[in-house]
């Protein structure tokens, strides 16, 4: 934990989240237990059971100033109990922070205890003694108003997956429908949008190859211009390369090709209502953002390229720059650190990406990253440096370790409380 803490004025307690019943256990730096593994309901009764059970010992114990609650990022499992305790008017009195903490973290801790029983609940004490050690690096949970906002950014992250995995499989049906259509690449291919409107027509308006092959030229270059309301440039090229493609598609079978087209013409009307629903969630997202740490807010939004709902969904995620201690500590929290491949004199070229930590956060920093090499010459730079190194998976390492160099200019900026210049992004 970045900021300082009185260990021996300071009450641990751990709970082990689950669906149905959390369990709890409290103790000191000394390792006295005050509570251990107490089943509550996962329930509002239960978090005020729970809630009064600290409260006795910190009543009963008068050396108690502070409280440390340490639990496991369990699904959703835990947000309510969260949330209520880290508003708790009884526990606000000792300085309550509440840490929802990495269940891989915690496993890997409890992997220390060798005499550890299997008991349910067992997790409450290693819970309790992790926070104990020191060894919590998250941040505290921040409340109700950062878990608006996160619940809108990580749905938009759902959304956008979505979108991606509906496409994916699309295309898997074009390849059968029009196979050489579905091979285009982007600089042979007919339409700057795959899955725009003119798009959608060819592939969903023609049953058959063979009514596209069997088009004149003409009537090809009238359906796209009205398709396109004018906006292809050379429509007439586009008709011939769509009919080339056409003519060198394999052949189905009479009786697939209008199943094929059903399935396609439903994969269109999906990804139309995703984009619609994420346009709504950027509302949404824009509109809860408002007066929520508007100064870190401000900076993140004067970088190029990262946009006002990236920018929201790193602040949801990270809350406050001031949580972290460094750059390294924040690239950490969101997964973007490499893990050794040594031996001996032996150094790998293949390291592979953590992702141990926040994937939310590791998204919206891979995709911001995205957006600013488009913007900003000295990330654009670097980018193609790094893409030019090597001939393995060159993109994905080209943008990770872009978006490490980005990890560094964020962290800095907010951390002085500066807004982006050319200069600090060097």
């Amino acid at each position: 934990m970045k900021e300082k803490i009185d260990y021996l004025s300071t009450l641990f307690v751990g709970i082990d989240i689950a669906s149905r019943i959390h369990v709890i256990s409290a103790l000191d730096f000394n390792q006295q237990y005050f509570i251990k593994m107490k089943s509550v309901e996962n329930t509002q009764e239960g978090a005020v059971l729970l809630e009064s059970l600290i409260v006795d010992v910190l009543t009963a114990n008068h050396q108690f100033k502070y409280v440390v609650i340490g639990m496991e990022s369990t699904g959703f499992y835990g947000v309510h109990l969260a949330n209520f305790l880290s508003s708790s008017e009884l526990l606000t009195p000792f300085s309550v922070r509440v840490y929802c903490l990495n269940p891989k973290e915690v496993k890997n801790y409890k992997k220390s205890f060798n005499d550890i029983g299997k008991n349910d609940g067992i997790d409450s004490v290693v819970i309790a003694d992790f926070a104990r050690v020191g060894r919590i690096s998250s941040k505290p949970w921040r409340g109700s108003q950062y878990l608006a906002l996160q619940r809108l950014t990580r749905h938009r992250m759902h959304i956008t997956e979505c979108i991606a995995r509906e496409k994916t499989y699309m295309l898997n049906n074009i390849f059968l429908k029009f196979s050489e259509y579905a091979l285009l690449r982007n600089g042979e291919h007919p339409f700057s949008n795959k899955y725009g409107a003119t798009a959608e027509a060819i592939l969903t308006e023609f049953t058959t190859n063979e009514d596209i092959v069997n088009s004149s030229i003409e009537d090809l270059v009238a359906f796209i211009s009205s398709k396109s309301k004018g906006r292809i440039a050379d429509p007439e090229e586009t008709a011939k390369i769509i009919q080339a493609a056409a003519r060198n598609s394999y052949r189905l079978d009479k009786c697939l090709y209008e199943p094929l087209t059903i399935s396609i013409a439903s994969s269109f009307n999906c990804i139309s209502s995703f984009e619609k629903e994420l346009k709504a969630i950027d509302k949404a997202i824009l509109q809860t953002v408002q007066g929520l740490n508007p100064e870190e807010y401000t900076v993140l939004n004067s970088i190029p390229g990262i946009g006002k709902v990236y920018s929201a969904a790193i602040l949801a995620e990270i809350g406050s720059a001031k949580v972290f201690q460094s750059a390294d500590s924040l690239a950490k929290y969101c997964g973007i650190v490499w893990n050794d491949n040594d031996s001996g004199d032996f150094e790998s070229e293949d390291k592979h990406m953590s992702k141990a930590g926040n994937r939310y956060l590791r998204y919206y920093i891979i995709e911001a990253t995205g957006s600013v090499i488009r913007h900003c010459p000295e990330y654009e730079r670097f980018y193609h440096k790094k893409y030019a190194e090597t001939r393995n998976h060159q993109h994905k390492r080209a943008l990770a370790l872009t978006s490490r160099k980005f990890i560094r200019l964020l962290y800095g900026l907010l951390d002085k409380g500066q807004l982006y210049s050319p200069e600090k992004s060097r």
